[in-house]
């Protein structure tokens, strides 16, 4: 078995893909859109424009895959009881990955050294996703 973290969008996955492809060197692998999916179960849904929202995305961080998709039939809300944490080798890699995503985020914990950390910052994106940023080791 495998845990593969899902993360839903109102319309704006496909940004959300092109800013975490960049943000954390990570690769598209795979792009559906509702259009190309043509699903029954959908189609009747869709208003005009939303034949190109994302059906199923996946993106490999790290070799890690995620599953990214818009919805439809769903309002987003955000959820701060669950977030991914991504583990940076450095704290410059830290850095550099938040500043690519900190335009319209809102700080939780801003950047700093923790006991288990030597740089840590965990905040919600403007597509409304809490990401925890860190490195694995005090020392780096």
């Amino acid at each position: 078995m495998k845990i593969v973290p899902t993360l839903n969008f109102g319309g704006n996955c496909r940004e959300a893909l092109q800013m975490y492809e960049k943000a954390f060197a990570a690769k598209i692998t795979c792009i559906i859109t509702y259009g190309e999916a043509d699903d029954p179960q959908y189609n009747s849904l869709l208003e005009p424009g939303q034949g190109d929202y994302i059906y199923h995305s996946e993106l490999l961080i790290g070799g890690q895959r995620i599953i990214m998709s818009d919805h439809v039939d769903l309002e987003f809300q955000t959820c701060y009881s669950n977030f991914l944490t991504v583990m940076c080798d450095t704290k410059e890699d830290v850095e550099r990955t938040y500043e690519t995503m900190k335009d319209g985020s809102k700080t939780i914990y801003p950047m700093e050294a923790t006991p288990y950390s030597a740089c840590r910052v965990v905040f919600v994106d403007r597509f409304r996703i809490r990401w925890g940023i860190m490195t694995e080791q005090v020392g780096q």
